[in-house]
């Protein structure tokens, strides 16, 4: 099962947000990068795209015997459930309509939820933006595990079996860290999304509807594109809050693994990401990077200097505006 890891408790630290620093002195020295602040209007296509790909896939699982519907879930939809919910980060930024159109953007978001069987896409975006004010923000920034989670999953074997249920705890953590009020918006959510998943089942029986839930949890939980969750902000070198990952899997998650770009100009489609790592090239290619997300999952099931405490973690001070 391994040694219980070292660390005992989180990274915390006492210093600003770092990416909002950076990001003044890169436009001071870049102006450029501004002309890239604008909606990605491809993406309206690729989510339509997708969400009529898993419709197809629904209709074709239908028949099949369950081992296959096992298989297909975990080798096809699991990567485009996963791709969907990194479509609805960007749609969360208002990536598909831009800022002026705000709540064009939520609507969006509810339609690109619709494949992924659970309601997620509104309560993300509330709780995503507090990710990006504050980063690290003791009881604000929900992507920090719990204490529970740090102090448990602390051998090899644990930390295999959180990586398994990362959707669980994704799930709940916002629950009990920082619970908000449910919003008009999440009640829609969620009225489409179990109205869909009725009309799925009525159409095409437990076999689809399986195969649309069981692609979601597995592409969530121990699956390659999901080295993402902890290769953005787990602390494999002291000192470092921010990774990002220049692999192929970029291809399917939206320039996600850009992160240290990202963080720095959350206002830009993952499109232009690699525009920015290209014109401010002397902020980024000295920074730790990946070219492996699979690497990263191995890397932190087998170090036992890695765990969830491996997080830096922040006492904010003055007012906290959350969505």
């Amino acid at each position: 099962m391994g040694n219980t890891v070292a660390r005992e408790d989180f990274e915390w630290v006492y210093t600003d947000q770092p990416h909002a620093d950076r990001r003044k002195e890169i436009l001071a020295k870049h102006p450029e990068i501004k002309a890239l602040m604008k909606p990605d209007y491809n993406l309206i296509w690729v989510v339509v795209l997708m969400v009529v790909a898993q419709l197809t896939a629904f209709y074709l699982v239908r028949d099949l015997d369950w081992k296959w519907v096992v298989f297909w879930a975990y080798v096809f939809g699991s990567c485009i459930s996963h791709s969907m919910t990194l479509a609805i980060h960007e749609i969360s930024h208002n990536s598909a309509f831009g800022n002026g159109r705000a709540m064009w953007n939520r609507w969006f978001g509810i339609f690109a939820n619709l494949p992924l069987g659970l309601p997620y896409s509104i309560s993300f975006k509330r709780y995503h933006m507090d990710h990006h004010r504050y980063l690290g923000g003791d009881g604000i920034d929900v992507d920090i595990p719990t204490n529970f989670e740090g102090w448990f999953f602390c051998t090899r074997f644990r930390k295999f079996v959180w990586i398994v249920l990362q959707p669980f705890f994704y799930a709940i953590r916002p629950l009990c860290i920082n619970p908000k009020p449910i919003t008009r918006l999440e009640i829609i959510n969620l009225l489409a999304q179990l109205s869909f998943d009725i009309v799925i089942y009525y159409l095409w029986g437990a076999k689809s509807l399986f195969y649309m839930l069981a692609g979601s949890v597995l592409g969530l939980g121990l699956h390659p594109i999901s080295g993402h969750f902890i290769a953005e902000h787990y602390m494999f070198l002291k000192g470092h809050e921010t990774y990002s990952y220049y692999g192929p899997l970029n291809l399917l998650t939206f320039n996600v693994g850009y992160h240290n770009e990202h963080h720095d100009f959350p206002n830009i489609p993952g499109k232009s990401l690699p525009l920015v790592k290209k014109i401010a090239a002397e902020y980024y290619d000295n920074l730790p990077q990946y070219n492996s997300w699979i690497k990263v999952l191995y890397d932190f099931v087998m170090d036992d200097t890695i765990s969830p405490y491996s997080r830096m973690k922040r006492q904010l001070k003055g007012e906290v505006k959350q969505d």
